[in-house]
């Protein structure tokens, strides 16, 4: 992923919300609640996290790409949850 200007910043909130949605059960439900990238990002937003479309788009072809070393099963569940 190329980072200039607030992408490297945004990233870094996107990489806190991950591992905060790892360790509190009361995220992850809210974060699984939501049916669109739009409705997570505005989701992430509220809840006081910098993200971009941009963010999310690198984050699934990134996620995209390793399933597709290590086996297409995880990415094509992450695209249908996320789209």
């Amino acid at each position: 992923m190329q980072e200039t200007g607030g992408t490297r910043m945004s990233w870094s909130d996107l990489e806190r919300l991950v591992t905060d949605a790892e360790t509190s059960k009361d995220l992850k439900q809210t974060l699984s609640q939501c049916r669109s990238r739009q409705e997570l990002l505005q989701t992430a937003r509220q809840l006081g996290y910098r993200l971009t479309r941009a963010d999310l788009d690198n984050a699934w072809l990134e996620h995209h790409n390793a399933s597709a070393v290590n086996g297409a099963g995880a990415a094509d569940r992450w695209a249908a949850a996320s789209s």
